[in-house]
């Protein structure tokens, strides 16, 4: 029988478990001491609300799914149909290989070719490790232009944090200098905003209650930043951290509000279109991101 997420590879170290799956590379789910710290999905089900997986060549949305780069205009597949977007890459249903020896109980590392189609004709070599210790969870994901041509890229990952407990009762803490502000209709673009003061002002912590979030950060101050989230009853938290220059909160509207969506991204939203953040891999050129998960 083929499970629908693929072949499965669990690793384990310091009370830390997690499983990636062969389809789109993903993690199906990360506890510590059996606590819930990323939310997961069953073995019999696909991922679904974009639960653990990886966002390769670009993160987010992009409009029509129209760009051009270099002079040429292009057209990605509309894989957002109701909101006639082009969203969160290409790489996310691709099968994966598992590409480390197994030796490592702490490590698993996939690899996957993403070959030029339409909209895209690019061909990067794409790695990701899992790495487990005593500080949790690590991610570093690489792409290599293995192609002859500049290649347009972003990188966005889609983990959920969790505490076991509805968010609405849970205390957020991050900081960042501006929020962008989108189209309800279409999560289009319109402009950033500055974050004191806003109803997105967590910087002191506190607890989220009813609010909606489903917009992207800049502004987060040094080379890594954090979101921690909290249960304040039991003193159970779940940390992301990262290097990236944006991030993406989405409190979960699909899953029924029961983890909150912490999404590294190195570029915002449109990128392929604006340029902001992007980058361009020429070719031989490698691209590294990381983020860290932990208790």
């Amino acid at each position: 029988m083929i499970l629908p997420s693929g072949e499965q590879w669990g690793l384990q170290a310091s009370g830390y478990a997690a499983t990636v799956v062969s389809v789109g590379g993903g993690l199906r789910g990360l506890t510590y001491d059996g606590r819930e710290v990323l939310l997961g999905y069953g073995e019999d089900e696909p991922a679904h609300a974009g639960i653990g997986q990886h966002l390769i060549p670009w993160p987010n949305r992009i409009t029509d799914g129209k760009y051009t780069f270099e002079g040429v205009d292009e057209q990605l597949y509309l894989t957002e149909p109701g909101r006639q977007n082009a969203i969160h890459g290409l790489t996310r249903w691709a099968t994966w290989e598992r590409v480390d020896d197994g030796a490592d109980l702490a490590v698993v590392e996939v690899g996957h070719r993403l070959h030029g189609q339409p909209g895209y004709p690019h061909q990067l070599d794409l790695r990701i490790r899992y790495q487990l210790g005593s500080d949790g969870l690590s991610v570093t994901v690489t792409a290599t232009n293995a192609g002859a041509t500049d290649a347009p890229y972003g990188y966005g990952a889609h983990p959920y944090l969790s505490v076991g407990r509805s968010i609405d009762e849970c205390v957020l803490e991050f900081r960042a200098a501006e929020w962008l502000e989108v189209s309800p209709e279409r999560m289009t673009p319109i402009g950033l905003s500055p974050i004191h003061d806003s109803p997105y002002d967590f910087s002191t912590g506190r607890v989220i209650g009813d609010l909606d979030i489903d917009n992207a950060f800049t502004g987060l101050g040094g080379s890594t930043w954090s979101v921690t989230l909290t249960d304040p009853d039991s003193g159970a938290r779940s940390v992301l951290t990262s290097d990236t220059a944006w991030m993406q909160l989405y409190t979960g509207g699909a899953i029924g509000r029961t983890a909150l969506a912490v999404e590294p991204m190195t570029c915002p939203p449109n990128a392929f279109v604006t340029g902001q953040n992007l980058v361009v891999l020429k070719p031989g050129d490698t691209h590294t991101t990381t983020f860290q998960v932990s208790t």
